[in-house]
């Protein structure tokens, strides 16, 4: 869509990698289509710019006090507890994705359970995609 970009938003234990990323954005590629950019608080940022970079995506960063703002879908215990909302994946997509974005379902989870990962599409604001 011209008008819309869609935001890949991903969230993971300390312990992922790259390829607990790359799996996740794979299965959501296959499930919701390709995305424009990839979204990452501050303190996952490295890892997710560093896919970006491996797919030639820019990355989105989302302050992290920013997070219990959202509405997800998904409403982990573990991560209400220690980020204050249901899911950080769902939390940086909506939140990267702007003002009015709405997720294009339920959070992914890696095949190793290491990392999740979310799309929203929201409104194109001036830039190109």
């Amino acid at each position: 869509m011209g008008d819309s970009i869609t935001v890949a938003g991903f969230g993971f234990r300390r312990e992922a990698r790259l390829a607990s990323l790359v799996d996740a954005l794979e299965r959501l590629e296959a499930q919701h289509g390709s995305v424009d950019r990839l979204a990452a608080t501050q303190t996952m940022w490295p890892l997710v710019q560093e896919l970006g970079l491996a797919r030639g995506l820019a990355v989105i960063r989302v302050e992290d006090e920013a997070l219990p703002s959202a509405v997800t879908l998904s409403h982990s215990r573990h991560s209400l507890r220690a980020r204050g909302t249901g899911s950080v994946a769902e939390a940086v997509a909506l939140l990267a994705a702007g003002l009015g974005a709405e997720l294009l379902g339920p959070r992914l989870i890696s095949t190793d359970r290491r990392a999740t990962v979310a799309v929203a599409r929201g409104a194109l604001r001036g830039e190109s995609a």
